[in-house]
């Protein structure tokens, strides 16, 4: 009789038992060096102990694979250890940023904080007295009207740059990479000294969103235009072989092969916006009261809000400001969450 061996799969790219234990033993040896080393010298602080165990780490694991498997793999493990301390550093402020913004935001999270607005309270108040009700009202009305007024400007704008590349795409692409690197105090200005002074000659929340649009459209319409340039020019042939028209091609096929991106874009340029104070400053207002109208009268923001609340400066109205920062970065998270939940809904259907 023959028996039957059945062959268990391996996987290579796995770390063995062995390389784990070599990887935490020169975690450890990394840790109690940078330890040492910050104890017998003249550095002192948390980076000293982070900039010394990265350093460490990286050098002990090239020795490690340098013994084990050669040069080759000494440089690659080098290698590795430095993009992993990239990525480290590049993560560890926004961490620090959010868990600040959590210890010192959360003592002035309550229900009444959403239900009531500022107009018969003042940021040094008690927390418990108003609230900033009108604060996000104002920022979601300013945004919607950005959203609506940007966005077909810059889908177009990216459009005319990758499908139509007429005479203008030059000096077109050129003086969108300029608005880019606009300050946003300069496009409240402009809109201050075009419209409002000479024409409205009032505040309002239509102001504001007219400065936001200026910041957003070059940011929509740059990122629209990558991801607009990945779509392979095989699909717009097959719609021209097809018989479809290049505008029909486009709007069929091209759109909505780069759907996601373009959720992409777009929540990029709320995220531009969402927090900009100065042109919020010069041209809202800054109502304390929940002003549901965008053309009449002044409108309160999240910016501004928390501007206000910074230079009262007493302790409760510091705690409202940082309140006010944890709601603006709860709103931006929800609307990122929701614009790629639908994106994603409508690519599966």
């Amino acid at each position: 009789m023959s028996s039957v061996v059945t062959a268990i799969p391996t996987k290579p790219w796995k770390a063995s038992k062995r390389e784990r234990a070599i990887d935490l033993s020169v975690f450890i040896t990394a840790l109690v060096t940078s330890y040492v080393f910050v104890g017998i010298s003249a550095m002192k602080g948390k980076l000293a102990y982070f900039a010394i165990f990265f350093l460490a780490y990286a050098l002990f694991t090239s020795i490690f694979k340098a013994r084990q498997r050669g040069s080759a793999a000494a440089k690659d493990a080098f290698i590795n250890s430095l993009v992993a301390i990239g990525a480290i550093v590049t993560v560890i402020p926004v961490f620090s940023i959010l868990v600040t913004v959590l210890h010192k935001g959360l003592p002035g999270i309550s229900f009444g904080l959403f239900t009531h607005d500022m107009a018969l309270a003042t940021p040094t108040d008690p927390l418990n007295n108003g609230g900033l009700l009108h604060a996000i009202t104002g920022t979601l009305t300013l945004v919607c009207i950005a959203l609506v007024l940007s966005v077909p400007i810059a889908i177009l704008t990216a459009l005319y740059l990758t499908e139509i590349k007429g005479r203008l795409s030059g000096p077109i692409r050129f003086l969108v990479q300029a608005m880019s690197g606009v300050p946003s105090i300069v496009a409240g200005l402009f809109i201050l000294s075009a419209i409002l002074y000479p024409i409205t000659k009032a505040y309002s929340g239509l102001m504001g969103a007219l400065a936001l649009t200026i910041l957003m459209i070059p940011t929509i319409a740059r990122t629209s235009e990558e991801v607009l340039n990945l779509i392979p020019n095989e699909l717009r042939e097959a719609g021209t072989a097809l018989g479809g028209t290049q505008w029909r091609t486009v709007a069929m096929i091209v759109l909505p092969a780069a759907k996601s991106g373009l959720i992409t874009a777009i929540i990029l340029g709320v995220a531009r916006i969402a927090g900009e104070t100065a042109p919020i400053l010069l041209l809202t207002g800054g109502g304390d009261r929940v002003n549901p109208n965008a053309f009449n009268g002044p409108m309160g923001s999240l910016p501004y809000y928390i501007w206000k609340s910074f230079n009262a400066g007493s302790p409760e109205a510091i705690t409202r400001a940082w309140a006010g920062l944890l709601v603006l970065i709860g709103l931006v998270l929800i609307l990122f969450t929701f614009a790629r939940l639908l994106g994603s809904r409508k690519a599966s259907k």
